[in-house]
C-alpha cells in the first residue's frame, strides 16, 4: 500500500502550495514577511491538518506594535494659538475694573465733589435768601415815599407835581404816566381847579403804615397798600374822602427802587 505522505512532499502538488499561501498569508497578517523558514515549516508538514494547526498558531501570535509614524515634513502640526485675553477697556471685553486702592479715592472724591455742590447750593439760597429780605425792605420804604407823589397833584403846579412824580416811576409806566397826565389829568385838574392830596393810610393812635410786601424777589417786589385820597374840585361843594387799595409793583434799577406798575383795587 502506497503511502501517503509521499504524494504530499512532490514540489508541484496542489497540497504543498496551498499551506505555502496559507503560511506567507499568516506571515502577512503578523506584520512580517514570508521568509524560507515559514515555508520550510510548511514543507515538513506531513498532512493538511497539521498544516492547519499551524497556520491558526501563526494568526493567534501578536505582531510587533506598530510605530507611530512621525509627522510629515511640510505637515503643519502646531497647536492652534490660544484666545489672548481682551484689553482692559477693550470693545470685546467687560469695562475695565479699577484697582481696589483706587476705589476709597474715587468714593471720595465723589462725596467731597457732592459736598461741595451742596454748600454752594446752600450759599447761594442763603445769599438770595439774604437778597430777597433786603429787596423788601428797601421796596417797602420806597413804595411808601411814591405813592403820595405819584398819586397827588394840584392844578396850581401841575407840571411841577408831575415830574415829581416821574422821577419815581421807570419803564414802560413812566411813559404811560406822561402821557395819561397830559391828555386826560392835567386838562380836568385845570379845567375844575381840581387837588388831590394822598397819603399811606395809618393807624389813628400812630404805628407803621398800613403797607406789606406781596410778594419779593431780589430785582422786583409787589406791595399792597392803604391810601387815602382827598379830593377838592369846584365840581364838589367839599373835600371828598376815598380810602383805596393801591397794588403797586416795583423794580430795582440801577438808580434805586422804582415803580413799574399801579393798580387800583
Amino acid at each position: 500500500m502506497a503511502n501517503p505522505t509521499s504524494r504530499v512532499r512532490g514540489a508541484g502538488s496542489p497540497a504543498r502550495r496551498t499551506m505555502t499561501a496559507a503560511a506567507r498569508a499568516a506571515a502577512k497578517r503578523a506584520g512580517r514577511p514570508a521568509g524560507p523558514a515559514h515555508e520550510e515549516h510548511g514543507d515538513l508538514l506531513a498532512d493538511g491538518s497539521a498544516d492547519a494547526s499551524s497556520t491558526r498558531a501563526e494568526e493567534r501570535r501578536p505582531g510587533p506594535t506598530p510605530d507611530i509614524e512621525a509627522p510629515a515634513a511640510g505637515r503643519d502640526e502646531s497647536p492652534e494659538p490660544s484666545p489672548e485675553p481682551a484689553e482692559e477697556g477693550s470693545a470685546q471685553g467687560t469695562p475695565a475694573r479699577l484697582p481696589r486702592w483706587r476705589l476709597p479715592a474715587v468714593v471720595l472724591g465723589v462725596v467731597l465733589a457732592a459736598g461741595l455742590v451742596a454748600v454752594a447750593v446752600l450759599g447761594w439760597r442763603y445769599r438770595e435768601g439774604q437778597q430777597v429780605e433786603e429787596a423788601r425792605g428797601q421796596a417797602l420804604a420806597a413804595a411808601q415815599r411814591a405813592a403820595p407823589a405819584v398819586l397827588s397833584y394840584d392844578y396850581r403846579h401841575l407840571d411841577r407835581d408831575f415830574a415829581r412824580a416821574r422821577t419815581y416811576l421807570t419803564g414802560a409806566f413812566r411813559d404811560q404816566y406822561l402821557k395819561t397826565t397830559r391828555t386826560v389829568v392835567g386838562p380836568t385838574a385845570t379845567k375844575y381847579h381840581g387837588v388831590v392830596t394822598a397819603t399811606v393810610a395809618a393807624p389813628t393812635g400812630g404805628g407803621s403804615p398800613a403797607a406789606s410786601v406781596v410778594s419779593a424777589a431780589p430785582d422786583k417786589v409787589t406791595v399792597l397798600l392803604f391810601v387815602n385820597q382827598v379830593t377838592r374840585s369846584t365840581q364838589v361843594p367839599g373835600p371828598r374822602v376815598d380810602l383805596n387799595r393801591v397794588r403797586m409793583t416795583l423794580t430795582r434799577t440801577s438808580a434805586g427802587w422804582k415803580v413799574s406798575a399801579v393798580d387800583a383795587l
